[in-house]
């Protein structure tokens, strides 16, 4: 599957998943922006992009700040023409019970995932190849799955699917396709890594998964450089599980998993 000439926006790409993702769009051929807070996580992101032979840009903004986000748009569009790919990946999380969340942290987090992937999505608007773009965005089960200590998670990845459904409508029309990742536990990650702090409970979150292992970053990769490709240019508003089963298990066995 090749990129070649595509220009390619992941926001959050500095690390993670999303530098997974970057990193499959850039060995693909593709060009690739990326947009994160920290200068310095974006400057080791760069230099590792670069790697791969292709042209690479990035820009320190927080996805809360939706001038920001338009400049770094804007900049990109100028430097290379329309964009045909954003991916939107900006996360934050933390485990709480909802009783001792506070209003700040319950807000942090709804700015972050769910005003941030609005952010990206609007400001990329303008600068869209149409017809042919196609927009992802990252988001998890704990949108329908409930998920004790992840209220504030559940909440936002719930709102960032109801963009993803939304715009996929909206945007149809001028041949713009919206959609959704959602990973399952993914190892080597910062999330799983706060969600699954001890062996045992890794390994009770091992079995909620009935392919009984964790998501290697590679694996949400190819899943969104298949669904942003012209492979899968007939789907838009959906939902992709790539979680090896996750979801099947229901909410109690990750409630299980969460207690360890």
């Amino acid at each position: 599957m090749t990129y070649a000439h595509k220009n390619v926006f992941v926001a959050g790409g500095s690390s993670g998943i999303n530098l997974a993702i970057a990193e499959a769009f850039a060995k693909a051929g593709a060009r690739v922006a990326i947009l994160s807070r920290q200068q310095a996580k974006i400057d080791a992101a760069l230099a590792h992009l670069r790697s791969f032979g292709g042209e690479v840009l990035g820009f320190a903004a927080d996805v809360r700040d939706a001038a920001a986000v338009q400049q770094a748009f804007t900049h990109t569009a100028h430097a290379w023409g329309p964009i045909d790919v954003v991916v939107s990946g900006a996360a934050g999380n933390f485990v709480s019970p909802a009783a001792q969340l506070s209003p700040n942290g319950f807000k942090s987090v709804m700015d972050i995932d769910l005003l941030g992937t609005f952010h990206v999505m609007r400001a990329a608007w303008e600068h869209l190849r149409k017809p042919g773009a196609a927009l992802l965005n990252i988001t998890a089960a704990q949108s329908w799955m409930p998920t004790p200590t992840q209220v504030h998670v559940c909440a936002a990845k719930a709102g960032i699917d109801q963009i993803t459904r939304t715009l996929a409508m909206e945007w149809g029309p001028s041949g713009v396709r919206v959609n959704s990742i959602a990973p399952g536990p993914v190892e080597d990650t910062e999330g799983m890594a706060r969600l699954a702090p001890t062996p045992e409970s890794v390994q009770a979150w091992t079995q909620t998964v009935p392919l009984r292992r964790f998501a290697q970053k590679a694996d949400i990769a190819r899943a969104a450089l298949w669904l942003c490709s012209p492979e899968a240019a007939y789907i838009t508003g959906v939902v992709l599980s790539v979680d090896g089963g996750l979801a099947l298990g229901g909410s109690s066995a990750v409630a299980h998993a969460m207690s360890l």
